[in-house]
């Protein structure tokens, strides 16, 4: 293990992460609060760390190790949700205790949503747009970030990147070089962003609700600037380019960049046969069939329901089956209010959550595919004994080495979110709020049912810091983390 570069690294993350406090303070400045200063202050403190960590391994060069690449990237999210949440301790509109700041911190930079903190209208404007930029920086991973502005790293990345992109499959590159392929994932960012912000203006948002809406829309975070998230705005056309723009971000990045690379100098694919190329793949179709029947079946319940069949209601119903389908969730209704079996359903949709290589959280599509026809092929097994049968994703062969390793994810999946349930029920949490609070959590979701269908405020301390592992959990899907607490990691 090279613990000087581990450190080194470290350092340098760190100093780059306190500068994203410095987009707050300007905001405090052209708002005329006075929240500027505790964010230089954040800043200055988090800089001056990461600078006393760095300096004295400045020197230090080797090639990073794949344990090497697990332990910086566990490091830096613990230490990155710790350092976020000095801002939530020392503004004092919030009152937040250490818990508390912690849990908003990691809730945030996770992409998971859940909050602790009500009467947001109230706030200074820098605090809310400091909520809304760690859902965005956490949305793609700081650290891809920092593979593609850090150069002067001087290290092999790849180790970095495949404990950071989510999916089963971890060695596939969009370019040749790794810090190419982070840009290529960062400009697709950027651009989903904008374009977003802009059609949220245009409908009807504020500049300044726009972009924070547009920070966590892209990065399936859920965080809003109102108490009544989306619902505040009450206008299906923001409710729709929220939906629209929940799926796009929710397919996969590495899908997006073949679709349209190139775009200028193409002749080959016009735009049809580039949106073809979404549908040929597996993966998006069936995250798109997915949730086209979800949003069918639950619109079709609640109008049967409410014995109503306007269009709102589809609008809306809509809405809310994509938000949380996808992990995002926003709220317009609340789809913990919605009758029968519709709540739990999209609690168990979650739990499949979005595409690999997306913003979104959950086990992933991919997964949940590669799952089915896994047991499809063990039925055809059982019929015929001697057959030999393949697993394919489209036309492509599967390595069994991956199907091993979703059989692997799901089983360790299954047997984590039990435990931490146990460990939830023991705090005198009840069934249903336990339940759905571990799952929002480790599927980086946020609104649950019960006592956390609006916010986390209610729940105790332990129950707190249960559900935030659970968030870092679902950040680092499972394994980047539980493979620190395994001895064999750490012998020679």
């Amino acid at each position: 293990m090279h613990y000087t570069v581990i450190l080194r690294i470290l350092g340098l993350l760190l100093m780059l992460f306190s500068l994203s406090m410095l987009p707050s303070a300007l905001i405090s400045l052209i708002y005329g609060d006075s929240t500027w200063v505790i964010f230089l202050e954040s800043l200055a403190f988090t800089l001056l760390t990461g600078f006393i960590i760095w300096y004295p391994v400045h020197r230090a060069r080797a090639e990073l190790r794949s344990r090497d690449g697990f332990l910086i990237t566990v490091l830096f999210w613990l230490v990155l949700g710790l350092f976020g949440s000095i801002p939530f301790i020392l503004i004092e509109p919030l009152q937040l205790d250490f818990t508390d700041a912690v849990f908003e911190s990691f809730s945030g930079l996770t992409t998971t949503g859940a909050t602790v903190i009500t009467q947001l209208e109230s706030l200074p404007k820098s605090i809310l747009f400091y909520r809304q930029q760690l859902q965005w920086l956490g949305g793609m991973g700081i650290i891809v970030l920092a593979i593609a502005v850090l150069p002067m790293l001087g290290i092999g990345g790849m180790q970095l990147y495949r404990a950071e992109y989510p999916g089963p499959v971890k060695d596939s590159k969009l370019t040749p070089r790794l810090a190419e392929t982070a840009k290529a994932l960062w400009y697709i960012y950027l651009t989903l962003t904008i374009a977003c912000a802009s059609a949220y203006w245009l409908a009807g948002m504020t500049l300044f609700d726009a972009v924070c809406h547009s920070f966590t829309t892209v990065a399936i975070g859920g965080f809003s600037t109102h108490d009544a998230s989306i619902g505040f705005f009450d206008s299906r056309s923001i409710e729709a380019i929220a939906a629209i723009f929940m799926v796009v971000s929710g397919a996969n990045f590495a899908l997006h960049f073949s679709a349209w690379r190139d775009w200028r100098g193409s002749k080959k694919l016009n735009l049809f046969r580039r949106l073809g190329l979404y549908w040929k793949d597996p993966e998006f179709k069936v995250y798109f069939l997915l949730l086209a029947g979800a949003v069918i079946f639950c619109c079709t319940f609640l109008a049967f329901n409410r014995d109503t069949f306007d269009s709102s209601i589809w609008i809306t119903g809509a809405f809310e089956v994509i938000s949380v389908a996808t992990t995002t969730g926003f709220s317009s209704s609340g789809y913990s209010e919605w009758p029968g079996l519709l709540p739990f359903l999209l609690l168990w949709l979650a739990f499949a959550g979005a595409c690999a290589g997306s913003t979104g959280g959950g086990m992933k599509i991919i997964r949940v595919i590669l799952l089915w026809k896994q047991g499809i092929r063990e039925i055809q097994r059982l019929i015929h004994p001697n057959g030999v049968f393949l697993v394919k994703l489209g036309r492509t062969l599967v390595p069994p080495r991956v199907t091993e390793a979703v059989w692997g994810f799901c089983t360790v999946y299954v047997v984590v979110f039990l435990t931490m349930l146990m460990a939830m029920l023991a705090t005198d949490v009840d069934i249903v709020t336990a339940f759905s609070a571990v799952g929002a959590s480790i599927n980086n979701l946020g609104p649950g049912l019960g006592d956390v269908a609006m916010n986390y405020a209610e729940l105790n301390n332990a129950a707190k810091w249960i559900c935030t592992f659970c968030m870092l959990l679902g950040r680092l899907e499972i394994f980047t983390l539980l493979v620190l607490l395994s001895p064999m990691f750490w012998r020679r």
